[in-house]
This record gives C-alpha cells, structure tokens and sequence, in this order.
C-alpha cells in the first residue's frame, strides 16, 4: 500500500512540480511498487513459512523467546500476505470492493505492527537472558506465562491501532478506483500512534537494552561474546536501516512543510516504503536462522523431506574418491620408501 494513497489530494493539487513529472511518478510506482511487493511477497513468505514449520514440528515452544519468535513469522507472514492485493492495486486499480479494502487495510496495519512490538519483547528479553541470566533461568516457567500473555496483549493493542484503517477505509476515485482512508482528519492521530509502536518504542528499546547487554558482554569473559555482539550490531543496523528512513518521510508528510507535496518527496515516501517492507524477509535470518538449534533443526526438516538423498550420494561419491585417492597416495609413498632402502 503506497504512503501516497494515490488518493491525497495535496499530490494532485500541488503546484509545485509538472504535470508531466506526477505522470512519470504514476508510472514509476506502478512498476517500482509491485515488483518489490512481488519480491518481499514470495522471500517473506518462504522464510516465515519456513520458521513456523520448523518451531511447530522441530523446535517446539520450550522457552520465551521461542513464544516471542513464533509469534514474529506469523505476524509477518500474514502481513506479507496483503502485498499481493497491493500490487494488483498499483499496476491497475482497486477491484476487490468496499469490504475487502477495511479488512486489508485492517491486517495490514494489525500485523506490520505486531511485528514491530514482537520485536521489541524479543529485545527485552535478550536484555534479561544476559543481564539477569541467573533470576530469568530460575522462574523460567513464570516467564513463560508472561509471555504468552504480553503476546496475546500486542495483539488486541494492535487491533485497536488498526481500527481507524477499518472504519475510515473506503474506495475512492482519484483517477481510477483507489483503496485508502476519507476522513483525513484522524490521519495526524493515528500516525502518531502508530508510529510510537512501531518506530519509537521498538528503536528507545533497542537503544537501552543492547547498550547495557554489549557492556555486560564486554565484560564478560569467553569467546562467544564476540559473536553476541556482531549479531547484535547486525540486529540494531538492519533495523535503523530498514525503518528510520521511512518513518522520517511520514513525520515530514504529516507537517506543513511546503516540500511534501513535491513529486521527488513522493519518490522518496515510495522508495523508503518499499525498504522498510524488506523487514519481513530479513527477521527469519536475523531471529532464528543464526542459533545453532534452528539451523540443526532446519537440516532435519530439508533431511526429512528428502532433499538430502541426492547430497548424501554425492558425499559417498565424494568419500570413496577421497579414499581411493588416499590408498593410491598411501602405495605411492610406500614404493618411495623401498626404493630409497
């Protein structure tokens, strides 16, 4: 779903730029827009399915991060399933009716932000597994049953985040039928809500917990804290990465500010729109491919499915080649060493 909203008028009206270069904007987003829909679509949808699978049949929920990361694929993959009605929308136009704009709208608003306080629980929780190790590992079962509480409370608090989606969404005409929001009114509001939860909250978190968990690592001793701390870093840049630039563009635009209604602003809200969406694949990698369990869990899941066959008469071939090799190195060194007696 495009910021611009193909619908805001301050777009349309603005004098600031040509006729021509809101034409070529048009036609920008039309294939710009999909496309990465396309591809967050299918890459979300294969990772997410992916750590569902794997958690639900493998891994099992023995811990609060495991309640933390099964929640996360399934809010991204259900919001990763909206893109696909996007992007027929932004090729062509809205043709799947009054109703199903509030629901997608709803979902998608409901589950982008799931996503964005799921990661924030799974920063706190990392922040208590390494600060306060001994205290989390002794009312592990307690924390079990807070987390599954704190999750079950994201989302109904997003579900009343999406409610202005849901009520105030509505097919409109602007050029062509459009799924987007006709009371402008709440907007300043609801964005302001919305981006406490999903920007500000998850990024003062990130802030506070990962500084004091890189001073305990540091002080810590062992050669796993360095690791701890690449992943960390890699945690915090990919996210900083990903949403401040998107998040920036929505303060701007809910401003007065005379540029928002240039065309190059609304390339901006397109491009960093498009990045921010790129969340949804890179949380499978970030959150559950780089533990040691998930990845051993994952070669079980591709063994069992038989993937492996064709490896494994490879790695024979490979094996017997080696030891034929080996043999051969062996009689060779052998006949040398007669033949120097």
């Amino acid at each position: 779903m495009a910021e611009y909203d193909d619908g805001d008028t301050a777009f349309f009206n603005a004098s600031n730029d040509s006729s021509q270069g809101h034409q070529d904007f048009r036609q920008f987003s039309k294939l710009f827009l999909p496309c990465m829909y396309v591809v967050v679509f299918v890459c979300g949808l294969v990772g997410n399915s992916l750590v569902l699978v794997i958690y639900i049949f493998y891994q099992k929920l023995k811990s609060l991060t495991d309640v933390f990361l099964m929640n996360l694929p399934l809010a991204d993959l259900v919001f990763v399933c909206t893109l696909p009605f996007w992007a027929y929308a932004g090729i062509h136009e809205w043709v799947f009716g009054s109703i199903m704009c509030k629901v997608l709208l709803g979902i998608y608003t409901l589950n982008f932000y799931t996503s964005m306080l799921i990661l924030t629980c799974i920063t706190m929780d990392r922040f208590i597994a390494v600060v306060r190790a001994t205290k989390a590992y002794n009312q592990q079962a307690k924390r079990m049953a807070w987390g599954k509480a704190i999750c079950l409370s994201i989302w109904m608090v997003c579900l009343l985040v999406s409610l202005p989606q849901i009520i105030y969404g509505n097919v409109l005409y602007h050029n062509r039928l459009v799924c987007g929001y006709h009371n402008n009114a709440t907007l300043p509001m609801v964005l302001a809500t919305q981006m406490t939860l999903g920007f500000f909250l998850p990024l003062l978190a990130m802030i506070v917990c990962y500084s004091v968990i890189i001073k305990t690592l540091l002080q810590a001793r062992g050669f796993q804290k360095h690791k701890s701390l690449k992943i960390i870093f890699l945690v915090v840049a990919v996210f900083l990465l990903t949403q401040t630039p998107f998040n920036l563009v929505k303060l701007i635009r809910s401003t007065n500010w005379e540029y928002h209604s240039m065309t190059s602003f609304y390339y901006a809200i397109t491009v960093t729109e498009a990045i921010a969406y790129l969340r949804a694949c890179l949380n499978p990698v970030l959150y559950a491919f780089v533990g040691l369990k998930f990845r051993k869990n994952f070669w079980k899941l591709v063994k069992d499915i038989g993937c492996l066959s064709y490896l494994d008469v490879s790695r024979q071939q490979k094996s017997s080649e080696d030891m034929s090799r080996t043999a051969s190195a062996f009689h060779n060194a052998e006949a040398t060493s007669m033949f120097q007696l």
